[in-house]
């Protein structure tokens, strides 16, 4: 695609974008613009792809730099997907300089695992050695971080 590029600014986010984009998804359903702001804020990394001028993919990184990085909140226009603009974004971070050292990446995703297999992700094998605490995503009319 001739025209994607990739935004890795904070500042050269379209936040409106990002978030009708997320809003929109089962993960994080209605989620508002102060929560992805904030969210990006206190991340690694975030990248936006752009076609042209417009925002047509999103994605976030949580991680110390060093040694793991967690790969969330990756989504794409929905009639822009299928295109390779999720496997580019995630080629671009997985390049970044930024995470040059990182050496466990780590997403998690219940139904796009062809996407990240095409770019090096596997299942987890000892998934006994894993542990989680997972709560639902709680329903915020406003978001207020203080």
């Amino acid at each position: 695609m001739q025209n994607l590029h990739f935004a890795d600014r904070i500042e050269q986010i379209d936040f409106e974008k990002a978030t009708e984009l997320l809003a929109r998804e089962h993960w994080c359903k209605g989620i508002t613009q102060n929560e992805v702001r904030y969210a990006a804020k206190h991340s690694a990394l975030v990248v936006g792809a752009y076609l042209d001028s417009t925002l047509v993919g999103y994605l976030r990184v949580v991680s110390d730099q060093v040694c793991f990085a967690y790969i969330m909140d990756v989504v794409v226009e929905e009639n822009r997907r299928k295109q390779g603009i999720g496997q580019s974004m995630v080629r671009f971070t997985l390049d970044h300089k930024k995470l040059r050292l990182v050496y466990q990446w780590m997403l998690r995703t219940p139904d796009a695992q062809g996407v990240y297999e095409k770019v090096g992700f596997r299942p987890i094998v000892n998934s006994s050695q894993w542990m989680l605490i997972q709560e639902n995503r709680p329903c915020r009319n406003t978001f207020d971080s203080s």
